[in-house]
């Protein structure tokens, strides 16, 4: 792993340098009893942030959001792995420069992942236009992660998380499942009633090839091998929503019962779950969120979760901001999840977002609201 490859091969000197200069990190982490990604798998609870589609933005509009994100005393921020990926891992950089710890998002809806002639299947105008996961090129996506591995790598940035895919269970993500033409159907509610079953259930399997590759990939870097594997944060949305908007989707205890029975819990660390609770209070919130969550197990049972999105909307649009509300319904969710994390069911919780979206965002008025102080406040 450390030595370079010659022959027909060109290197530029200062990457050499570079590998010389990590294989020797490498062999003072070896000796090291405790990594830091360690002490984040064996910490009592991660808060952190997302943010989303910063491959979008210049280098210098990069540095600004993650810079407001370091200043308002977060730690940890999920950001995305996707297209273009070099404007990607520019962010990934800036992240780990700000000193900010990274859950990595991997979008297989990368058309990198995928041969040119695959086409994506309709969203009829109402969603976007998505590749099936069962196309998925496995050969593609082992050497384009690689290769941004391998640029991370060479950066020194170690990632605390890696989380292939993103709502797997929800048609807008998972293009083995349909949206119909018109919405307002009964939409399926088992395994058995999935319209294209057969594709749907390919797909998974090849979910828990990429699980095993994403692995394997990870423990051949210098500085993220012993990031937390993932796998991939589920939709929450319930049946009733699912039918107004026409488009098909699994509740996430059965897709993940489904995805361990094809092997995926030799490969990951913990499951990825989101949630979205609303302005439920109370008891009900609590109900809600552990009956959601009951799939999440400590020990030998199974695996923990990460919960890679929360949220409760506020659409007010004035200034100042009136946040009193939302950061009461965050507070109390915030409870529930520290009461999970103690009991070793959830690891970790990422609120869903900085400031892209103009109902959940809590970067507002040129400040952090104070439902976002709340909802990133270390544990």
């Amino acid at each position: 792993m450390c030595s370079a490859r010659l022959g027909s091969e060109r290197w530029v000197w200062t990457a050499v340098a570079r590998r010389v200069l990590l294989c020797a990190l490498l062999s003072l982490f070896a000796i090291e009893p405790v990594t830091a990604i360690e002490r984040d798998r064996n910490a009592t609870g991660i808060f952190g942030i997302n943010r989303v589609n910063l491959a979008w933005l210049t280098p210098d509009e990069q540095r600004k959001v993650l810079g407001e994100i370091a200043a308002s005393g977060a730690t940890h921020v999920r950001l995305s792995l996707s297209a273009p990926v070099a404007r990607s891992i520019d962010a990934v950089e800036i992240a780990h420069g700000l000193g900010l710890k990274i859950l990595l998002e991997i979008q297989l809806t990368n058309p990198d992942f995928y041969a040119d002639d695959v086409d994506a299947r309709t969203g009829y105008g109402r969603i976007w236009d998505i590749r099936r996961l069962s196309d998925i090129d496995l050969e593609r996506y082992r050497e384009n992660l690689k290769a941004a591995l391998r640029r991370m790598d060479d950066a020194g940035v170690p990632l605390v998380a890696v989380e292939p895919g993103n709502e797997i269970n929800y048609s807008a993500y998972n293009g083995d499942l349909i949206v119909f033409r018109e919405p307002g159907a009964v939409t399926p509610r088992r395994v058995p009633d999935i319209r294209n079953r057969e594709a749907f259930e390919r797909g998974l399997a090849i979910y828990v090839e990429i699980a095993r590759m994403t692995r394997q990939e990870l423990k051949a870097t210098i500085f993220s091998r012993n990031a937390v594997v993932v796998s991939a944060g589920l939709s929450d949305m319930n049946a009733g929503e699912s039918d107004q908007k026409g488009m098909e989707r699994l509740d996430p205890e059965d897709v993940i019962a489904l995805l361990k029975s094809l092997g995926l819990d030799r490969y990951v660390d913990a499951y990825g779950i989101h949630v979205y609770p609303g302005r439920k209070a109370g008891p009900k919130l609590a109900n809600y969120i552990r009956e959601l969550l009951r799939f999440c197990t400590a020990g030998d049972r199974g695996k923990p979760c990460w919960v890679t999105e929360w949220g409760v909307a506020n659409a007010a649009r004035s200034c100042p901001f009136d946040d009193r509300n939302r950061a009461d319904a965050i507070a109390a969710t915030r409870s529930v999840f520290q009461a999970l994390m103690s009991s070793g069911q959830l690891m970790a919780a990422f609120y869903y977002d900085w400031d892209t979206h103009d109902a959940y965002g809590v970067w507002r008025c040129g400040r952090l609201s104070p439902a976002g102080v709340r909802a990133i406040a270390p544990n």
